[in-house]
């Protein structure tokens, strides 16, 4: 038996319990993991809520889709790895099929990468979501290069950090967007080039006048909703508006023809493009272990919760004063 988190209803943090359940034996392609780490993201609290992209399809559910940890038993037919082995799962899967909220968890083989030498766990655990994230939109689809300039809101995320990092990494220049100043010195210090505070400045404006009038090849946006009309003034002919999340929790129209029908490209993307691809997969775990091992990407972790502490963990989530990546740590056994 191995303690796990799981839901026996749809609701807020405190419908998560802590329950001894049975991993089960990996099944072909697939293998059993002992967890030193989990990812916090928020894609699992929107999951718990009813409000994901992908309904709750059954319960009692369980949840996580990131972590790091130790392979214990492989499934038939899986040759990439092996027991002893220390590995990062990536989110590539349904929440419905497979949970890592555990002490140990059965996963996909396709969605583990080896973790490189020297990567602890809880770097292990925080660093493949939000980097995935933004290398597979920036640099995988949308081709960013030395010379653009992209603009990221809900900078002080997990992702809006690995974004930063990721346009410093690519010789882009990374404009951060955060809604009030308390933030905006963390941000400088992380690397952004500029921030701009929502509350106090016309952000479209500021960008014109910090790209001379071109605007900004991307924009990188977790929030949505009204504010993309604005975001919108800010991109550059031909540039992509990419959306990601959304945060605002609502609705917006398509602005181009208000705006004039301009060249501008709005589009989605969550990660799985990348984590359900091999070959981009494998770019991408390139991308970001030559990163790690040149020092030019590092998580950023806001706090430590023990697993015991995963409602705790999901409400510092939900309050939004984070900045960078949650991570739960867990301890075999413990009470």
């Amino acid at each position: 038996m191995a303690r796990t988190i799981r839901f026996h209803e749809i609701g807020g943090p405190e419908v998560m319990r802590l329950e001894d359940v049975d991993p089960g034996r990996p099944g072909p392609g697939e293998v059993l993991i002992r967890v030193e780490a989990i990812g916090v993201n928020r894609a699992e609290a929107l999951f718990r809520s009813g409000s994901y992209i992908e309904p709750v399809r059954k319960l009692p559910a369980r949840l996580g889709t990131e972590a790091a940890g130790v392979v214990e038993a492989l499934g038939p037919g899986v040759n990439r790895f092996e027991e002893g082995q220390a590995v990062s799962v990536v989110p590539s899967f349904s929440a419905n099929d497979y949970g890592v909220y555990a002490e140990r968890a059965v996963v996909p083989a396709a969605a583990l990468v080896h973790r490189p030498d020297g990567v602890d766990a809880v770097t292990g655990a925080a660093v493949w979501m939000p980097y995935v994230t933004a290398y597979g939109a920036l640099v995988e689809v949308g081709g960013m290069r030395a010379g653009d300039t992209v603009v990221l809101n809900a900078a002080s995320s997990g992702v809006g950090l690995a974004a930063v990092h990721t346009a410093n990494r690519v010789g882009a220049t990374p404009i951060a967007v955060t809604r009030t100043r308390a933030k905006a010195r963390r941000l400088l210090d992380e690397g952004a080039a500029e921030v701009i505070v929502a509350a106090e400045t016309d952000v479209p404006r500021r960008v014109l006048a910090l790209t001379g009038g071109r605007g900004a090849e991307f924009v990188f946006d977790a929030v949505a909703g009204p504010g993309v009309a604005e975001l919108a003034r800010a991109v550059a002919p031909g540039g992509t508006h990419f959306l990601y999340g959304g945060l605002s929790g609502l609705p917006f129209a398509y602005p181009g023809f208000d705006l004039g029908m301009p060249a501008w490209n709005l589009r989605t993307y969550t990660m799985l493009e990348t984590t359900r691809d091999p070959e981009r997969l494998r770019r991408a775990a390139a991308f970001v272990t030559s990163g790690l091992r040149g020092g030019a990407f590092r998580p950023v972790i806001d706090r430590l919760f023990p697993l015991e502490e995963i409602v705790q963990a999901h409400r510092h989530m939900d309050s939004g004063d984070q900045f960078g990546k949650i991570v739960v740590t867990v301890r075999p056994g413990a009470s």
